[in-house]
């Protein structure tokens, strides 16, 4: 059987190739679900040339699956890098769909990178003569391993298994003299007439290999003979001198500045050897370069300077080196970002007090107004927090959204810098800022920080601006609300044991404690003076908005009830046995900008009318009955009573005359007073008649 490539040589390379879906989104280790296949496609990722692989052997595809695939675009790969991603993308294909089950990714975990080496090279070696797949299911070689014999694999006549032709990729013999550091091969080379300064498709020379491989033997040659070569680019950009340094090659990278390399040559990242050798953390390099007068204020496509990179590596030889060198401390990147932020900012503490000694600015600003002392406090970092107020920085820079340092620590619930803030932070600057360290306290359940800005003197009743609370469609204002919206009992109990007020938003916080069904916060809340018959403004009724929100729960408003809430306005309809408009169900959000009419009051019939209630009207009439007079029912509560045979006792209930103890009842309750209704069971009366006072039926 003939071996062929799996993309023909006499072809153009295409620019999308079509690969199985579970390998679109990148072809590349970090996706693949598999030691082997991570591997493979590590070698892939590798950005030096296709020689470099060359030993290596890989599956091809001839006949490939159309279902399940997906296009990969191509159009921003060298022509070379088309081709091994190509071939890659079929091996990887064909070895996860063949040798790879879901069940058996486990099989491997167990395996070094030498043995998956080695079962790589072994199964691309394997070809079946009968037209079976060359690679045998890893599953059944390790039970053929544990001494048992494997069941033959045989394929679907309806799905028949690819085939597969192994092939090796043939080395340049100018690369793998360079590689193996063979100068007399390379001379040799140069004698017979070899041109040797003749890019790849990937862009790449001779000299280019001798940088990367680390020959500095081979390098000198090469340079000597093709001088003006020195400071040739790849595809990339990426000169000789880049691309020792990105080795940590020292030998090449020495020689190179001495024959003249240009050191500040950068790649498409526009990032220079110096860069470079500052991401690497080699100070050698580094220290080289810039004895060549490497520019040590250049900035790569992110505007970073090699300062900010070694600072954000903490890497105290290398920043020492590049100060000394000229570089700026105050340099900063397309953002607005300095040295001391980035350093500020990612915890870098040793290069923080370098910087500050170097006489950096402690107060500087991104171009968000947050201040390296606020990055600090967003990231946690304790220890810069301490050694930047210690400097005297300014707790009292807001950013663009207001926002200080005391905020942010709040929100993200760090014990240790909200103590060190609040004795430096203005409460001038924090009520200017329109919201409170409380409210984010309460909103994230910080529970700690909130109890220390409460004995800290924070006001707990301190009100969200109109435009923050413009942001919550239920116009929250107060740090309360934000407590018993998240069910937070102890916060609760924290601010009104502190003197929160529960009467101060829109929505009262005890109708969310209904919506909770928290019968534990609705006393805390009742308990410290939350209105019982609380309204909404912006959804007015004609009853008690607590007694809307409790109707689908009988018990909650039975407890209601027994506490005072007004039923006796549930029976008043403006309607009385007349006829009714027609309901309209539109339900409309609080901030709706296309509501711009009145809002329309609503009726308790109106309301137990709606398709998600009326079929509860009638036990809701019955509970509310027991806690009213005389009242006459509209013929809409009637209509609802009738519709259900079983309600009809419901309707004689509510017949008048009702009896006189119940009228009493009623009578003796209000004359006592809803503030005073608790306080039935201390009164001078027999137990029984106080059970009776307190609709307490248990006994």
């Amino acid at each position: 059987m003939a071996r062929q490539r799996w993309w023909p040589e006499h072809l153009p390379l295409p620019e999308v190739i079509v690969v199985p879906l579970d390998l679109s989104t990148t072809y590349f280790g970090s996706k693949f679900k598999s030691p082997l296949l991570c591997f493979v496609c590590e070698t892939l990722a590798d950005s030096t040339p296709a020689a470099r692989v060359g030993h290596f052997h890989h599956f091809y595809l001839k006949e490939v699956n159309r279902s399940n695939m997906q296009c990969l675009s191509l159009k921003s790969v060298p022509e070379n890098g088309k081709q091994r991603i190509i071939n890659m993308a079929a091996t990887a294909a064909n070895t996860q769909r063949q040798t790879i089950g879901c069940e058996e990714y486990s099989l491997y975990s167990s395996l070094s990178e030498d043995e998956l080496i080695k079962m790589a090279i072994q199964q691309s070696l394997e070809e079946d003569s009968a037209g079976q797949p060359a690679a045998q299911s890893p599953q059944k070689s390790l039970v053929a391993r544990a001494g048992e014999v494997a069941a033959p694999s045989r394929a679907s006549p309806h799905n028949p298994p690819y085939r597969i032709y192994p092939w090796q990729r043939e080395t340049d013999p100018v690369v793998a003299a360079i590689r193996d550091g063979d100068e007399k091969a390379v001379c040799n080379m140069m004698k017979s007439g070899k041109n040797l300064s003749v890019p790849n498709k990937d862009g790449w020379i001779p000299l280019h290999e001798a940088a990367y491989y680390g020959q500095v033997g081979c390098l000198s040659l090469l340079q000597k003979a093709y001088p003006g070569t020195i400071d040739q680019r790849t595809l990339n950009e990426e000169t000789a001198l880049y691309l020792a340094t990105s080795r940590g090659n020292l030998d090449c990278l020495l020689t190179l500045l001495q024959a003249g390399a240009e050191p500040d040559i950068s790649n498409k990242a526009r990032e220079t050897p110096l860069y470079k050798a500052c991401e690497r953390k080699n100070a050698e390099a580094a220290r080289l370069l810039v004895q060549y007068n490497a520019d040590t204020n250049h900035r790569c496509n992110r505007g970073w300077t090699a300062l900010h990179e070694a600072v954000s590596r903490n890497d105290l030889e290398i920043i020492d080196i590049l100060v000394k060198g000229g570089a700026k401390i105050e340099s900063a990147n397309a953002y607005g970002i300095t040295s001391l932020f980035v350093a500020a900012e990612s915890g870098q503490l040793e290069a923080l007090r370098y910087l500050a000694r170097c006489g950096a600015d402690i107060n500087t600003q991104a171009s968000d107004n947050a201040s390296a002392l606020y990055e600090a406090c967003k990231n946690g970092h304790v220890p810069i927090v301490e050694f930047l107020l210690s400097q005297g920085a300014d707790a009292n820079k807001a950013n663009k959204d207001g926002l200080l340092p005391l905020h942010i620590a709040a929100k993200k619930g760090i014990c240790e810098i909200v103590s060190m803030l609040i004795p430096v932070t203005s409460r001038t600057r924090v009520k200017r800022s329109g919201i409170s360290p409380l409210h984010l306290a309460a909103e994230r359940n910080n529970d700690d920080i909130l109890e220390e800005l409460i004995d800290a003197g924070y006001e707990v009743n301190t009100a969200l601006s109109e435009e923050r609370s413009c942001l919550y469609e239920d116009r929250r204002t107060t740090p309360l609300y934000f407590a018993v919206f998240n069910n937070n009992i102890y916060a609760t109990e924290l601010l009104l044991q502190a003197g929160a007020n529960p009467n101060v938003d829109l929505i009262n916080p005890l109708l969310i404690s209904i919506r909770h069904g928290c019968l534990k916060t609705m006393k805390l809340l009742l308990d410290h003076g939350a209105n019982i018959d609380a309204y909404i403004s912006s959804h007015p009724t004609t009853f008690p908005a607590t007694i809307m929100f409790s109707m689908k729960y009988l018990s909650v408003l039975k407890y209601l009830l027994d506490l005072g809430c007004d039923a006796g306005s549930c029976f008043e309809c403006q309607y009385g046995n007349g006829p009714h408009p027609a309901l309209n169900y539109r339900r409309e959000r609080l901030n709706d900008p296309q509501v711009t009419r009145e809002p329309t009051v609503v009726q308790f019939c109106e309301m137990v009318s709606t398709p998600e209630i009326s079929r509860w009207a009638g036990p809701i009439i019955d509970v509310l009955l027991d806690y009213v007079g005389n009242v006459q029912l509209c013929s809409r509560l009637k209509e609802h009573i009738d519709s259900y045979e079983d309600w009809a006792v419901i309707k004689e209930k509510a017949e008048p005359p009702r009896p006189l103890s119940h009228l009493c009842r009623i009578k003796v309750r209000s004359l006592v007073g809803r503030n005073r209704i608790k306080l039935l069971d201390t009164l001078p009366l027999p137990d029984r008649l106080i059970r009776y006072l307190q609709h307490d039926y248990s006994q």
